[in-house]
């Protein structure tokens, strides 16, 4: 004799408090949706119906949307980028040493003064010049 058996849904019911830290973590950035379903084991939807209720930042009718890239790998970008300008403004000084060092032996062996100097009077301007 063969009995009809039948899987029973288990409905889960969350406490309030439950429900508004959730909406608490992701609010503050802690955490993403995506990291509060795989840390709770509850579904995603449930997580965003959640947010549209309890959320201070929500208003009525406007639905919240979660970008796909988490303030982590943001970070990470921007840090990234951060040292490729380092890297960059580190070649340029590089490149201003060495074009300063070869205007000086220029000017040492040529005896013509290439780079402005600073302390030499300011011309009149519209005067005519010697030619050489």
């Amino acid at each position: 004799m063969r009995t009809n058996l039948k899987k029973l849904r288990k409905q889960l019911r969350y406490s309030e408090d439950l429900k508004k830290e959730i909406v608490s973590l992701f609010e503050k950035g802690t955490y993403s949706v995506l990291q509060l379903e795989r840390l709770y084991g509850m579904n995603n939807v449930t997580i965003y119906k959640w947010i549209y209720k309890y959320s201070t930042f929500n208003d009525k009718g406007i639905r919240v949307v979660e970008m796909k890239k988490s303030s982590s790998l943001k970070l990470k970008e921007l840090t990234n980028k951060v040292k490729d300008l380092e890297q960059i403004v580190g070649q340029k000084q590089i490149k201003i040493d060495f074009l300063e060092k070869m205007i000086e032996i220029a000017e040492d062996e040529l005896s013509i003064p290439i780079k402005k100097k600073f302390n030499t009077s300011q011309s009149t301007g519209s005067g005519k010049t010697k030619q050489q």
